[in-house]
């Protein structure tokens, strides 16, 4: 019985990374878009000679390169860790930015 709670405790942990990784990241991507939209003050349709569209919003904009810099932080860590596990290194992220040890 022991086994069977050891493997739905690693199971939730993988359910959980997947749900992060997987849809977390690219939710953020199109959060950072709409946000850079937004900020911009365009809209998606051609407006009359003489009326003018929204304005812009520079928080949406600040918003929007503040998400990318969020996915690109998650992709360098993903591919960080993947080098060096396979050069053989240990990754620890105790600090903000990602750090090796030799095994």
């Amino acid at each position: 019985m022991h086994n069977v709670t050891l493997a739905l405790q690693a199971s939730w942990k993988v359910l959980l990374a997947s749900i992060v990784l997987g849809a977390g990241l690219p939710v953020l991507f199109g959060l950072g878009i709409r946000s850079l939209a937004w900020g911009a003050g365009g809209e998606a349709e051609v407006h009359e000679t003489g009326v003018t569209g929204p304005r812009p919003r520079p928080f949406g904009t600040v918003l929007g390169w503040v998400l990318f810099a969020i996915v690109l932080y998650a992709v360098f860590c993903g591919i960080f860790f993947i080098v060096a596990t396979g050069l053989g290194d240990k990754v620890s992220f105790s600090h903000v930015i990602p750090m090796t040890t030799s095994k």
